[in-house]
């Protein structure tokens, strides 16, 4: 392992300074903007800083993600304004992670089915480590874990609209999946996309830059130039959006390859400029090299014929 591998302290302090801002910082977004209507049946709740996807029908509300920690009770005021008299029939979880998952309980106490791609829940019914922060995350509590899981995809109906899910396989962890709703044209991605955040590849687990681009061809292929793509976190994006963010990951993937086949480190990355020209500037361009080497190894079959 290359020096360029290991953390250091500041930088782990660096995060947590971080963290402790971003708690704070979805109060504010939730007094500017708590909804946004996409069609008459689809709007965006902001849940505590994180995105959570909410279909009204008649036969109750279809949720993609519960919101960060904190959050509940805004969510569900939201989701109130929107159907009053609605039961939250089902609620997807995008991945694991408890920006996305933390108000999960809370969703079953109010009926919700759960379901996400298999791998989620194996994340969340076990302790597990969390390499960046050096600690170990405890297992979420049984009323929080999916009740329904898949391995490749799904459908169902919820009034007239058809709602397909799929696995995006190592796109950010190793058990993303995404939620169409096909006749309002809308597909919620979770953090495959990341129009305002540096795009986060959770390498340890199974997350890498050549899944993500993988995941965003699929998608692409089940979109047409009107659909809008929902992220985890930040705005609705369009068809050209996203290809344009796809376009900038493979630029990335392909520079990245080249210099983990030199058998070079994220600090040899960041001083080849691997970043550099890009449409987009890194918040914490080291903590992604960081993720994109350890992932590309983790695939090193993947990185060319002469790789062993």
């Amino acid at each position: 392992m290359k020096p360029g591998f290991q953390v250091k302290r500041r930088d782990l302090l660096k995060g947590a300074m971080a963290g402790a801002f971003a708690a704070c910082a979805p109060r504010v977004l939730m007094a500017q903007q708590p909804v946004t209507k996409l069609t008459g049946a689809i709007s965006v709740i902001d849940g505590g800083g994180a995105n959570v996807t909410a279909f009204s029908s008649p036969d109750g509300l279809v949720v993609v993600d519960s919101g960060a920690q904190g959050s509940f009770d805004a969510v569900m005021a939201a989701l109130k304004g929107l159907s009053p008299n609605g039961k939250i029939q089902t609620l997807f979880n995008t991945h694991y992670h408890l920006d996305q998952t933390a108000n999960n309980e809370q969703f079953a106490a109010q009926g919700a089915k759960i379901v996400s791609q298999m791998r989620t829940r194996e994340w969340m019914r076990v302790d597990y480590w969390v390499p960046d922060e050096q600690r170990y995350m405890k297992a979420r509590p049984k009323a929080a874990l999916p009740t329904e899981t898949f391995r490749d995809q799904g459908s169902m109906k919820a009034g007239n609209e058809e709602i397909a899910y799929g696995y995006l396989l190592m796109a950010h962890t190793s058990g993303d999946l995404y939620v169409h709703f096909k006749g309002a044209n809308v597909i919620a991605v979770g953090d495959v996309a990341s129009p305002v955040r540096d795009p986060e590849l959770d390498w340890f687990a199974g997350g890498w830059v050549g899944g993500r681009v993988d995941s965003m061809d699929l998608l692409l292929s089940i979109s047409n130039d009107q659909t809008r793509f929902v992220p985890a976190y930040g705005p609705v994006m369009t068809k050209a959006e996203f290809k344009a963010e796809r376009d900038m990951m493979e630029e990335v993937r392909q520079r990245i390859f080249d210099h983990v086949r030199a058998g070079e480190g994220p600090e040899d990355m960041l001083q080849g400029k691997v970043l550099d020209g890009l449409p987009r500037k890194w918040k914490d361009p080291m903590k992604f090299l960081y993720a994109a080497a350890k992932g590309a190894w983790g695939f090193y079959d993947k990185l060319g014929e002469n790789v062993v």
